[in-house]
């Protein structure tokens, strides 16, 4: 289990929480700091297009990369083979991507308040599927949301001829583009 596994130890899949909860906690913070009081509701803006931003990249990142590019679909499947598995994307590699593909590219279009907003509710949206993810698999609870999440993610798991219910925070994007299951 080395730094690029996708199976982790208890202590590396759980530190892929507490990273991305640090985070959300550290530019939460210096946003509360350090925008204008003048910049409070466009910085809301910026952390929900960030979150909404988010369910598009997981919906699409589920469907297309996970479930259709070699080598993440026979990485993917292995977590359909051993849905209870410690298997999920190295901490390293999902952070130096959101950076990449999120931060970077908002920093030089918006400025570093915007970036951080936006990433900001693009962290949001990871740790929530993170958490939500974990759930559907390991979680007893029996409250009606989670286990609608269950049922669905459920759903997912178990339509190999048809696949589809790939949103796992959402099913928003499934009844959009008609890849929910019955």
């Amino acid at each position: 289990m080395g730094l690029f596994s996708l199976e982790h130890s208890k202590l590396a899949y759980s530190a892929d929480f507490a990273v991305y909860g640090a985070a959300v906690v550290a530019l939460t913070v210096f946003l509360l700091i350090f925008i204008q009081r003048n910049q409070r509701l466009e910085t809301l803006a910026f952390v929900l297009m960030g979150l909404a931003g988010w369910t598009v990249a997981e919906y699409a990142m589920h469907r297309f990369v996970l479930h259709g590019v070699q080598p993440f679909r026979r990485w993917h499947a292995e977590h359909h083979e051993r849905p209870t598995a410690l298997i999920y994307t190295p901490t390293i590699l999902s952070a130096a991507l959101i950076v990449t593909l999120v931060f970077l590219p908002a920093l030089v279009v918006g400025g570093l308040w915007r970036a951080s907003a936006f990433t900001l509710g693009v962290l949001i949206g990871y740790l929530a599927y993170s958490i939500t993810h974990h759930a559907t698999h390991h979680w007893h609870g029996d409250n009606a949301w989670l286990r609608q999440r269950k049922f669905w993610h459920a759903r997912h798991h178990h339509s190999v001829e048809s696949p589809g219910c790939y949103g796992v925070t959402t099913a928003f994007w499934d009844h959009v583009f008609g890849t929910t299951r019955q």
